[in-house]
């Protein structure tokens, strides 16, 4: 990214790069051994403990965190070129905390919510995840069906909600549900909720695409306190959105970083490559494939850069986070596919890296939103800008 950054900043980023070298790319072969086996997508334990330690010492910890809780504060212009310098590898491995609940929690949490959840998970000693999505409402959180009632100091809850990631370690999950039936979008409040809550349940372990495993959650007759409201009851839309268009800004950084890789790949390959007595590239085709590859790839940098800096001054990006996320997933998967085309029948197994992307980016599509979803709201946006006369 061409975003301007101060010397301790390059060193910062410096140092991720580094560790992205040195600690996480040795791992790469292991992760797609073990998916290309069956397994989830993961680090083993004693790995991922040891490049854990080595962050806590390196500083690479709560990099966007409050400075009050420990953290350095860092803005998007520093923390998507760092999200973007991890995603080169398809390690999953992220400095704690995730990014977007934390944001979530910052805009929306009180006082008494920061200090019990928001400060031990920026320091690492929580995970969480959030829980929107149900079997019948997965693009239209309006329509999500999952209850909860008012009981004098509690909440009870019942629902379920699937394609939950990390719903097996976390502790504590951002739970929405429906408050005032009826009221859509002005209906839904967030919970905190403890994942050893009486009366929830994970219910299964659902295996996708790339080595990926989400789950189906159910809660039944589950009890809540009214103190683990985030933020006001029927206002949990906004920040969920909030969250949303942070995770939407990762995925534009993600894209970048896995087409990057890719095109890299390609072009090494091409080189090398000798088919009818000339190298692959020497083919127009091939040419044409890398020019638009380099050409879509520096759009999506512009976009990216824009959005950071829209994000920085506190400007609404929800129509750039929108637009972004369908041209950044659409344009990394199509340089992906291009570049699997042009290793032939090594392109299509599984012990390069390139399948996981490709399986990963298909997934990008529509998590966090479909694509047709996001095209949907930036056509209403726009034709707002220009109404019938």
């Amino acid at each position: 990214m061409a975003l301007d950054h101060t010397d301790e900043e390059m060193m910062l980023l410096d140092l991720v790069e580094r560790f992205v070298d040195e600690q996480l790319m040795p791992l790469e072969p292991g992760c797609i051994e073990r998916v290309a086996n069956g397994e989830p997508l993961a680090l083993l334990p004693d790995d991922e403990a040891r490049r854990l330690a080595l962050c806590k010492e390196l500083g690479l910890w709560a990099l966007d965190a409050p400075e009050e809780l420990g953290g350095a504060a860092l803005p998007a212009r520093v923390m998507l070129p760092i999200h973007e310098r991890l995603s080169r590898t398809v390690v999953p491995f992220r400095f704690p905390p995730d990014s977007p609940n934390l944001h979530m929690l910052m805009v929306a949490g009180n006082d008494d919510q920061k200090k019990r959840y928001m400060e031990p998970y920026a320091q690492g000693e929580m995970h969480s995840n959030i829980a929107i999505s149900e079997p019948q409402a997965g693009a239209d959180p309006a329509a999500m069906l999952t209850r909860a009632e008012r009981d004098g100091d509690e909440w009870i809850i019942n629902g379920r909600k699937i394609w939950i990631s990390g719903a097996a370690r976390a502790d504590f999950l951002l739970v929405m549900a429906v408050t005032t039936p009826g009221a859509g979008s002005k209906g839904i409040t967030a919970f905190i909720v403890d994942t050893d809550t009486p009366g929830f349940t994970i219910e299964r372990a659902i295996p996708m695409l790339g080595g990926i495993r989400t789950y189906e959650l159910v809660f039944d007759d589950m009890r809540v306190p009214n103190a683990n409201v985030l933020g006001e009851v029927n206002d949990g839309y906004a920040p969920m959105q909030h969250r949303l268009t942070s995770r939407r800004l990762e995925i534009g950084g993600t894209c970048i970083a896995y087409a990057e890789r890719a095109l890299q790949m390609m072009c090494e390959h091409v080189q090398d490559r000798v088919v009818f007595g000339e190298t692959l590239a020497s083919k127009q085709a091939i040419q044409w494939w890398i020019a638009d590859s380099q050409i879509n790839l520096h759009a999506t940098r512009l976009m990216v850069e824009d959005a950071i800096a829209k994000v920085d001054r506190g400007d609404d990006i929800r129509n750039e986070a929108s637009m972004l996320k369908i041209f950044a997933t659409e344009m990394a998967s199509e340089v992906v596919d291009k570049a699997m085309q042009s290793f032939g029948a090594m392109g299509m197994t599984q012990e390069m890296p390139l399948f996981l992307m490709s399986q990963r980016l298909r997934m990008s599509r529509i998590y966090e939103g479909p694509s047709e979803a996001h095209r949907m709201v930036v056509a209403r946006r726009t034709m707002a800008e220009y109404p019938t006369t």
